[in-house]
């Protein structure tokens, strides 16, 4: 099943348990708008390539929309409306007051120079800068793209609009980016597994950590439950995969992965296959990667007993009745990775209010967030008598259906 398919299947799953009209229901799923545009630039020899840009536009009932802007050479339309889909949900379920959206650009951008992505990103913005804005849409970084990306966007949208900081978010420093957004996301991936753990009377003191992926999300969520505590027993990315049962040594690793920018030849580990990575024998599973990981043909070799979704949509449905079986409990997407998304709404408030924050209180409002979002996901957990995925669906469905009718939209 692909990820549209899996979001709307989540989606009706929760539409049926809150009682949704049907006219409603269809109305939330229906994407606000959707935007491709042909982006032609000069390439640094002369030549002229062409490049198709797209945004999604997913729904804006709770307030502008908000979503990443991602590089890639292979674009699914349908998994950049689910993942359009999944914001809406996601900004819900942090109370945010954000919808959703997604968009990017079907380009390699290993390929081409620095010079060549400046020029492709000022001609997607000049396409799209009437469609995004502060009270609008507010892109931000994904994959692919990053803090460069974004202060070009911001560039070329302010010579349309004037000075306009708040029109993207994942900036950099300099430009009004918020302390503590390059951590937010890995930083909220450990707040809500302490909220969950607290709730199984447990700490990450002691644990025993599998982490899939080591690129930002993964390395910062190992970094902060190793000092919590935690043992990191195993890691992969996508040079290789690396276990040491007795917990690996993050801060030597971190150093070890700058260096040669990967995992692979790290000495205070053992090399194992990167495809036994999700098997290995662990207390929490943390997949940070790629989507669809977890499926039927490993679901029931898991030996973990919590998994942390730290990627977006790592565990297809098949999987997720499998692991629901074995007593597996699986804290989904749409909460645990949310710290990001939290962030990028703490560097809009600040880019809005012309006041920058301290570190320390972007870090202490992101974990009364997150803890609050927890609490109100178990609520819904016991009211609908449902598990944490569905938890999750109906409280960010059900705000957003709220937020749709009181705005008279209710068709």
């Amino acid at each position: 099943m692909n990820a549209l398919a899996a979001t709307n299947r989540n989606f009706k799953l929760a539409a049926r348990l809150l009682g949704l009209d049907s006219k409603l229901e269809k109305s939330l799923l229906i994407p606000f708008r959707e935007i491709k545009v042909e982006c032609t630039i000069p390439k640094d020899d002369g030549t002229l390539a062409s490049f198709v840009g797209f945004r999604v536009q997913h729904d804006n009932a709770r307030g502008p929309m908000k979503g990443g802007i991602r590089y890639h050479p292979e674009v699914d339309p349908d998994e950049v409306n689910a993942l359009a889909q999944l914001m809406t949900w996601k900004t819900a379920v942090a109370k945010i007051p954000y919808g959703g959206a997604k968009g990017g650009i079907g380009c390699d951008p290993s390929k081409l120079s620095i010079s060549e992505l400046e020029r492709l990103t000022r001609v997607f913005t000049q396409k799209i800068h009437d469609l995004i804005g502060i009270h609008t849409d507010v892109p931000a970084p994904d994959m692919g793209t990053g803090p460069q990306t974004m202060a070009w966007i911001l560039d070329e949208y302010s010579k349309f609009h004037g000075y306009s900081p708040a029109v993207v978010t994942g900036k950099p420093i300099d430009l009004g980016g918020s302390l503590g957004r390059d951590a937010a996301t890995g930083r909220g991936v450990m707040f809500g597994t302490e909220a969950l753990l607290n709730e199984h009377g447990k700490s990450i003191s002691g644990q025993r950590f599998v982490i899939q992926g080591f690129g930002n999300v993964g390395s910062w969520a190992a970094k902060l439950i190793s000092e919590k505590g935690g043992k990191i027993v195993a890691v992969s990315d996508i040079t290789g995969a690396i276990k040491n049962k007795d917990g690996i040594d993050i801060p030597a690793l971190l150093k070890h992965t700058k260096e040669h920018r990967g995992v692979k030849g790290f000495d205070g580990a053992d090399p194992i296959d990167p495809n036994s990575i999700l098997v290995e024998d662990c207390d929490i599973l943390v997949p940070a990667a790629l989507g669809g990981v977890i499926n039927r043909e490993n679901a029931n070799e898991i030996k973990a007993k919590f998994i942390i979704e730290a990627a977006n949509h790592p565990t297809d449905p098949d999987a997720d009745e499998i692991l629901s079986k074995k007593g597996v409990v699986i804290l989904p997407d749409i909460y645990a990775n949310s710290g990001g998304v939290t962030v990028s709404y703490f560097e809009w408030v600040q880019n809005i209010q012309g006041f920058m924050w301290e570190e320390e209180k972007v870090n202490e409002e992101l974990k009364t967030y997150m803890t609050r979002s927890f609490k109100d996901l178990k609520e819904m957990c016991k009211t609908h008598s449902c598990d944490l995925r569905m938890g999750a669906f109906t409280l960010g469905v059900n705000r957003v259906a709220q937020a749709t009718i009181l705005r008279g939209w209710g068709a």
